[in-house]
């Protein structure tokens, strides 16, 4: 490049004017611009020689220099291919299109295809230009007309050399043929109204031997059939000459021209079985004349090459589309089973796809290949597991549900958790629709929320306890299932919230025990661990706000249901007593309630005595979505009612009164009374219930009024307020919590105390340590004191569920011993890496000299090791001094 520069201030030097002229022509040819571009180190270098050469390249165009035109073009059409502007050129390759050489009109044809669409203005003078070549002598030169135009056709273009275009597609030359052809295509996607135009030129075309114009030909044909239903009717008389064209692709042997990976032709193969499926569609005249030459083509094709399997594929998606015979159709499933053991995962996929559209054509075919599409389940690719699960859904009967049920919770266990949500609805769904039996039923939807609680939809968990209900003859059998279940595991939420309402609602069957041979049940509780165990769930680090409501309701009705052990109804009252000052308002509420009912003798059996069974109906849920949350997929009240499995005005027609918790006893309509149970359909405000009158009441005082009279007229409970950490390198901090409004699954609680408020913390990891049930610390635990500095003291007192040993639960106490209040706590903890923790958030960041805050922790720790932690601890003093400090604290004996 440097040679090339001194030789052009050498020619200046000796001829000052030559050397002006070079300097206005810049470059002298496409191969020294492109040297030049590539001897650019940086992009601005780039910029400022290409901005440089386009104004050399402008001004030689306004000079008109008729030898320098297609240098400038060629390196004018290099600077747009690396994205500069280039459209200045649009006139010159006009110019270029017009002069006589065939290397001019190559290169302008070229520039006027990429610098011009057909919406530019300068498209109208191309029309002419395009004409007159259309009628040259030079078949090549007609060829590039015919592609132009195949490119940048616009509509007022398409009609004005129409008629060019049908002449040229009778024309004698193949090449010319096969470019109008593409060219009428390009009128017809245009110009639909040309169409008829077109018919019968293309039905020549389809009876020519060249390979080439029949491909174009049965491409035009596929586009005017796909465009005009008339005209799909006519070029079904020419099913017979289609056939015999497939026909002779597959017997041919080697055909040299022709030859892909030893198959004749495969493209014009799958264009005649394309437009053989648009002329078979919903005509059994045609079906019936192509089932011998696509059963032909599905036998004598070779399947080892990816060739072989394209043409197998679109014979397939043909035979699945037409009038088929049974036979054909079975043989076109079988060759998608085939494709299913194939190597290729592109080609499992596509097997996998279109079975997914065409089981419910033939399901019994479809069966036959289910073992492998079970096998496709544990494949690498997740976009094989997703295609394979849809199609598993699809199979399950009642001949099949056992196993594929049973293959389902077994991926279930090992799937990604993007696939959790849609695969526990399934399953739920199938075994409520094809279920043999309701123990079979039952103890199906169990597996699943212990496997993937927290998977599951409200609806699925509504329409599980309303099974419950309606089958008093295993509620003994499901009420100590979900008791074993829950004492070995908190972890899940939908186990823990239909755990505690059985248990509730059915809690005196457990006293009574049972015989049955399965290992997981008991035999007989005490009332003492029914309560100790919902304690436990209560204190439990994967308790959030909706659970502990279900608790304390679940509470409250064991009380009536215990009436003969007095220990366990003092331990109730205690524990209700315990939340009467919780800074959660719901519990708070709730609490207050429930103790203010129990003290009640007059009232509290009427209230609290069981519940009758809810309608059963099957169960309604809305597109699966696998990356959408885990909550309710209806939001309008009228599947909420149906959710409920109750019909409006049926509570006044049982004889029964709805009772809300915050309200007065008057009656609601029944869209109100959701709305207010539901927490406003979605709104983040709860909407207060609004009496309505003309409800179908007792004129005499019911014992429901006189609970509403006791509780008074509350408000609103507000959300608690989320208390969260900052996390940095090596430490743990608590989850944050989010604020959710409850929907279909509190319509099954057990009073409707109250408004749903809850917060979901979020989810163990998937790394986190077994479940074990927590167990609170006892009054006779010690504390170990772990921090006493700048008016804070913090103690840890641990404790040890028997169940589980290597699991330390530990729950820290905040005090304020300066007198003055601590703000702003922000507590956090670290452990070997031979340990694993969890923590929960604190209570309250704001520590006031008259309260105490708690936060809870767990440890796993290696069987014989010792518990150690890290702590960092940051707060604010009353006045206004911020404390870091950071301890190391391993004073706890070893506990596991």
């Amino acid at each position: 490049m440097a040679s090339f520069f001194q030789k052009q201030q050498q020619v200046a030097a000796l001829d000052p004017r030559l050397g002006g002229l070079l300097a206005s022509a810049g470059l002298y040819n496409l191969k020294s611009l492109i040297k030049a571009i590539r001897s650019c180190k940086t992009l601005a270098e780039e910029r400022s020689l290409i901005q440089k050469e386009s104004a050399a390249i402008r001004t030689s165009f306004k000079q008109a220099d008729p030898f320098s035109l297609y240098n400038n073009i060629s390196k004018l059409l290099y600077i747009h291919m690396l994205g500069y502007p280039a459209h200045f050129g649009q006139i010159e390759c006009l110019k270029l299109v017009a002069t006589p050489r065939f290397i001019d009109k190559r290169l302008g044809y070229t520039g006027i295809m990429l610098l011009l669409d057909e919406n530019t203005e300068v498209l109208t003078l191309v029309t002419n230009g395009l004409k007159n070549d259309m009628e040259h002598s030079n078949m090549y030169v007609v060829g590039l007309a015919l592609c132009t135009f195949a490119n940048i056709a616009s509509e007022e273009m398409s009609r004005d050399l129409c008629n060019e275009v049908e002449r040229l597609m009778g024309s004698s030359n193949s090449y010319v043929r096969r470019k109008a052809a593409l060219c009428a295509m390009r009128i017809v996607r245009k110009v639909p109204d040309l169409l008829e135009r077109f018919i019968e030129r293309t039905k020549i075309l389809l009876t020519d031997k060249n390979h080439g114009v029949l491909l174009c030909g049965v491409t035009l044909a596929i586009e005017i059939c796909q465009q005009d239903d008339e005209a799909l009717d006519q070029f079904r008389q020419d099913v017979p000459l289609l056939v015999r064209h497939l026909k002779a692709l597959v017997a041919t042997g080697y055909s040299p021209e022709h030859d892909v990976s030893g198959i004749t032709d495969p493209f014009l193969q799958v264009k005649i079985l394309r437009l053989l499926r648009l002329l078979g569609r919903n005509d059994p005249a045609a079906s019936e004349a192509m089932n011998d030459v696509l059963a032909q083509v599905a036998t004598n094709t070779e399947a080892s090459k990816n060739v072989g399997n394209s043409i197998l594929y679109e014979t397939v998606l043909t035979i699945l589309e037409i009038e088929a015979e049974n036979g054909l159709r079975v043989m076109a499933i079988n060759i998608l089973g085939k494709f299913l053991g194939n190597r290729d995962n592109n080609i499992r996929y596509v097997a996998l796809n279109t079975l997914n559209k065409v089981v419910t054509m033939d399901t019994n075919a479809v069966q036959r290949h289910r073992n492998i599409i079970i096998d496709c389940l544990r494949d690498g690719d997740i976009s094989i597991r997703r295609r394979a699960l849809e199609l598993s859904y699809a199979l399950i009967n009642e001949s099949n549900v056992r196993i594929l049920i049973r293959e389902l919770l077994a991926f279930l266990e090992v799937s990604d958790n993007e696939f959790k949500l849609g695969l526990t609805t399934q399953i739920c769904l199938a075994a409520e629709k094809f279920a043999p039996n309701r123990r079979w039923h039952i103890d199906t939807v169990l597996r699943v929320l212990k496997v993937a609680g927290n998977y599951v939809r409200e609806e699925v968990l509504s329409a599980f306890i309303r099974l419950v209900c309606h089958t008093p003859e295993l509620q003994l059998y499901t009420t100590q299932r979900l008791f074993a279940a829950l004492h070995r595991d908190f972890s899940q939420e939908s186990l823990t919230l239909a755990s505690v309402w059985v248990i509730g609602e059915f809690g005196e069957v457990l006293v009574g025990g049972g015989s049955f041979e399965d290992e997981d049940l008991v035999r007989q509780v005490q009332p003492k661990e029914i309560v100790d165990l919902l304690s436990n769930v209560l204190d439990s680090p994967y308790a959030n706000s909706h659970i502990r409501q279900w608790v304390l309701t679940s509470m409250a009705k064991l009380h009536v249901r215990l009436a003969g052990d007095s220990a366990s109804q003092n331990l109730i009252t205690q524990l209700l007593h315990r939340y009467e000052t919780t800074v959660d308002v719901e519990l708070q509420q709730r609490s207050v309630e429930f103790s203010a009912l129990l003290g009640r003798s007059d009232l509290r059996d009427g209230v609290l005595e069981p519940m009758p069974p809810p309608e059963i109906k099957a169960t309604v849920i809305g597109t699966v979505s696998e990356k959408r949350a885990v909550g309710s997929t209806r939001r309008d009240k009228d599947a909420l009612l149906d959710l409920m499995g109750d019909d409006p005005g049926s509570s006044a027609a049982n004889g029964s009164t709805s009772v809300n918790g915050r309200g007065a006893g008057n009656a609601q309509t029944t869209q109100d009374l959701l709305a207010d149970i539901f927490g406003g359909m979605g709104d983040e405000t709860v909407t207060s219930p609004t009496p309505a009158n003309g409800s179908a009441q007792q004129s005499s005082k019911s014992s429901v009024q006189d609970i509403m009279g006791l509780f008074g007229n509350d408000s609103a409970p507000a959300s608690a307020p989320a208390a969260s950490g900052n996390a940095f390198a090596g430490l743990s901090s608590p989850p944050p919590q989010s604020s959710s409004n409850q929907s279909g699954l509190d319509g099954l609680d057990m009073l409707g105390l109250g408004s749903p408020s809850s917060a979901a913390p979020s989810r163990p990891a998937a790394a986190s340590p077994p479940p074990a049930a927590a167990a609170p610390p006892s009054s006779t635990a010690k504390a170990y004191t772990a921090y006493d500095k700048n008016g804070l003291k913090i103690t840890l007192t641990p404790s040890v569920n028997p169940g589980r040993t290597e699991i330390v639960n530990i729950t820290a106490k905040f005090e304020a011993t300066a007198g003055q209040q601590v703000q702003g706590v922000n507590f956090q903890a670290a452990v070997p890496k031979s340990q694993k923790l969890q923590m929960l958030a604190i209570s309250n960041a704001n520590v006031s000299p008259s309260s105490q805050e708690t936060q809870q922790m767990r440890v796993m720790t290696p069987k014989g090791a010792q518990v150690r932690l890290r702590l960092r601890i940051g707060f604010t003093t009353a006045s206004g001094q911020t404390v870091q400090d950071q301890v190391d604290f391993a004073d706890f004996p070893v506990l596991s």
